[in-house]
């Protein structure tokens, strides 16, 4: 087995700053950075739903070890790998049918053929499900081949009406909320408790032996964190929002011991206030999506979301995170740094970056 450049050390930093960064005691941000040597052998899929069900999980995973171990983690990164089969395969544990798209752009999506009434639906745990076992399968695999030096990532579950959408269509599910809004009501409560039951069946494979919890994007804890979503919401207003998504954000804050939000767009942005008044929602995810201008220039927001009580993480460029850095202040944000694949293949310059982030941080304070 290759071997990790992270050591016992290493995770107690991390474990020391991200735990003072959710109780609001680290007065810095918190900076994900990591290295991936340019030569490293990447594996032919990044989802793990696209390998063949009869591929056993640990073939799978011998085609990451090799990425993993030439990676280099700086400031508050750490390894970790997300057990990745797609965005919203609760769908697929419920009944949704899992489509792989591997050319010429990797990705998974979900539907059910033909489309099921929101009425007529009825969702029941399912132990059977090839995709739950498959789930279960990556995610034990994981769990037993890194043995706690590694940080396995929860699956994507993916919000409850992004999969009621898979399940009855996104059209059928736009009607229906205004067409059968009580059937609705019915059936995102029975995805909320699935939802539940799914993350804790996965978090007690992962907690127990493994260094707390993390998901698709690189927050940890060490309780239950989660990154919680509905990108379906950039379709309704903030009425429907308040009704159909609120309760389940908020059944899934009251559970988790470190909830966040991925905001996704700008179309989601008139949902903000109600996020805001999630009492256990620690935290908002800002992606400003395709087309739109990146993170720093949306300080106004980001200061909103800060000023409002939440924690806030970003993806941005090393001159992003210095714009914000040098208008917000770093205290309450984690900053995912992006680079190319040179930028930062000397580790001076590593340093370099970081020293200045914090000096520009402490500057704005004083």
């Amino acid at each position: 087995m290759s071997t990790l450049q992270f050591t016992d050390e290493d995770w107690q930093r991390v474990q020391q700053n991200a735990m003072a960064w959710w109780e609001g005691d680290l007065d810095r941000p918190l900076v994900w950075l990591g290295v991936r040597h340019p030569s490293a052998v990447t594996p032919p899929h990044s989802y793990l739903s696209n390998y063949p069900f009869d591929m056993p999980a640990d073939r799978v995973l011998d085609f990451f070890e090799p990425a993993i171990a030439a990676t280099s983690y700086h400031a508050d990164a750490f390894p970790t790998l997300w057990m990745n089969l797609g965005p919203g395969i609760a769908s697929g544990f419920m009944g949704a049918d899992v489509h792989s798209v591997t050319d010429p752009s990797e990705t998974v999506w979900f539907s059910t053929e033909p489309s099921i009434p929101v009425g007529n639906l009825d969702l029941t745990f399912n132990a059977q499900s090839p995709w739950w076992r498959r789930a279960r399968e990556f995610t034990e695999a994981t769990v037993r081949r890194w043995a706690g030096r590694l940080a396995v990532g929860q699956t994507d579950l993916g919000g409850n009406l992004d999969i009621l959408a898979a399940l009855c269509s996104t059209k059928g599910l736009l009607l229906s909320l205004i067409d059968s809004p009580e059937q609705v009501d019915r059936v995102v409560r029975q995805v909320t408790e699935l939802w539940l039951r799914y993350y804790d069946e996965l978090d007690a494979l992962i907690r127990p032996t493994c260094r707390g919890t993390t998901c698709w994007t690189p927050i940890w804890s060490t309780g239950k964190t989660y990154m919680l979503q509905c990108d379906f919401s950039y379709m309704i207003s903030p009425a429907m929002f308040e009704r159909f998504v609120l309760p389940d954000l908020t059944a899934c804050c009251d559970h988790l011991d470190h909830g966040f939000y991925h905001l996704d767009g700008k179309g989601e942005i008139p949902h903000l206030d109600a996020l805001l008044s999630i009492h256990r929602l620690r935290g908002i995810q800002w992606v400003p999506g395709d087309g739109q201008p990146p993170p720093e220039h949306w300080l106004p927001l980001l200061k909103r979301i800060r000023d409002g009580g939440k924690l806030c993480q970003v993806t941005v460029s090393p001159e992003g995170a210095r714009t914000i850095v040098q208008n917000l202040g770093g205290r309450g944000f984690m900053l995912v740094i992006s680079h190319g694949e040179w930028e930062f293949a000397d580790p001076e310059r590593v340093e370099a970056f970081l020293d200045t982030l914090a000096r520009e941080d402490i500057s704005l304070s004083r």
